[in-house]
C-alpha cells in the first residue's frame, strides 16, 4: 500500500534542513510505499525582519502559517524547530512526536575570542533572543548586546563582515548545517540556560488523522518528550515565549530522575530569578510547575507584567 505526506516547514534553511531530515527518516522506516514531499513556506517571523522579535510579539511567529497549510489541507504535518512551539495550539491541531534531541545548548561563534570573558568593554554581540540577551548582560554587563536577525548564514556573513564581534546561536542548529566547525565555544548552562525544547524537533498534525498520527509515532523519542514536557510545563505555567526572557532545561539524572533549572530575567541582566527541582520523570508537568510558582513566589510574574 502506497503512502504520501505533505511536510509544511520554514523556507529557510535550517528549516528545510530539518524537514529533509523528518523525511529521510520517514522513507527509511516506512520503505519505498510512502512518498514524502517538503513544502516551504514563509512566516510571518521570516518577513518581519527589521523588527525585533518582541516588537513584532513572538507566540506563533514562526509556526502559524504552517498549521494554516495543515487546516486548509495543503500540508499533512509541520516539522517546527520545539523552541519556537507554542505552549497553546489551534484547535484541531496538535503535536504528534517530539523527535530525539540535538545538542540543546547556545554556542558562541567569534573570530576574536573563544570565551566572551575575553572580549573588551563595548565589544558587540548579536543575538535576536531576549533570553540570551538578558544572560550574556548579567554575567558581562560591560559588553553590547544588539539585534541581530536572519537565518543562519545571514547572521553568520554580518559577523563575518565585521557587524559583531561575536554573536549567539542554538549549537543544534550550526551542526545541522555543516558550521560545527565555527563553534568557538558551547556557553556553560549553568550561566546561559537554553530555551525550552531547544535542539529538539517536534512534528505537528491535525488530531483527527489517525494515519498520519501512525505513520509518524515511531519518531517520537521518549526521553526527550519527557525532558521537553517539563521545559514547556513551565513555560506554560510563565506564558513565556521569545518575547520575555525565559529558560527551561531539564536533564536526565539516575534512576530515572529529571533535573529540571529555570530562569526569568530583565532584558538588561539587572535582575535574574533562577529555581531548580529534583523529581521523578514520572512527574516531569508537575515539576515544570511547581519550579514555575517558585519563580512567581519570587516575583516572576512582576517582571514577566514589566516586560510585556
Amino acid at each position: 500500500m502506497s503512502f504520501s505526506i505533505r511536510i509544511a516547514t520554514r523556507a529557510s534553511s535550517l528549516a528545510v534542513w530539518q524537514a529533509s531530515h523528518i523525511r529521510a527518516e520517514l522513507e527509511r522506516i516506512h520503505g519505498p510505499g510512502l512518498t514524502v514531499e517538503v513544502l516551504p513556506l514563509t512566516t510571518q517571523g521570516d518577513r518581519l525582519l527589521d523588527r525585533t522579535l518582541a516588537a513584532v510579539g513572538g507566540k506563533g511567529l514562526f509556526v502559524k502559517e504552517l498549521e494554516q497549510a495543515m487546516l486548509d489541507g495543503r500540508a499533512d504535518i509541520a516539522v517546527h524547530s520545539m523552541k519556537d512551539v507554542p505552549v497553546d495550539f489551534p484547535p484541531g491541531l496538535g503535536l504528534t512526536a517530539i523527535c530525539a534531541r540535538g545538542d540543546p545548548l547556545d554556542a558562541l561563534v567569534s573570530g576574536r575570542c573563544r570565551d566572551l570573558a575575553e572580549l573588551p568593554p563595548g565589544a558587540r554581540v548579536g543575538t535576536a533572543s531576549l533570553r540570551r540577551r538578558s544572560q550574556v548582560l548579567a554575567r558581562f554587563p560591560r559588553l553590547r548586546v544588539e539585534e541581530l536577525r536572519g537565518n543562519v548564514n545571514t547572521r553568520l556573513g554580518r559577523l563575518d563582515r565585521g557587524d559583531f564581534d561575536a554573536i549567539v546561536l542554538a549549537a543544534s542548529g550550526l551542526e545541522r548545517l555543516g558550521l560545527g566547525h565555527r563553534i568557538a565555544a558551547r556557553l556553560d548552562p549553568e550561566w546561559s540556560l537554553p530555551a525550552a525544547g531547544q535542539g529538539a524537533l517536534g512534528i505537528e498534525c491535525r488530531l483527527d488523522d489517525a494515519r498520519m498520527r501512525d505513520l509518524v509515532a515511531p519518531l517520537a523519542d521518549a526521553d526527550t518528550t519527557i525532558c521537553v514536557a517539563a521545559e514547556r510545563a513551565f513555560n506554560r505555567r510563565l506564558q513565556g515565549g521569545c518575547q520575555v526572557p525565559v529558560a527551561a532545561f531539564a536533564e536526565w539524572l539516575e534512576q530515572g530522575r529529571l533535573r529540571l533549572r529555570g530562569l526569568v530575567a530583565a532584558v538588561d541582566g539587572s535582575r535574574v530569578l533562577r529555581g531548580e527541582r529534583c523529581g521523578p520523570a514520572a512527574d516531569a508537568e508537575v515539576l515544570g510547575v511547581g519550579l514555575a510558582e517558585e519563580l512567581l513566589a519570587q516575583g516572576a510574574g512582576e517582571l514577566l507584567a514589566e516586560l510585556r
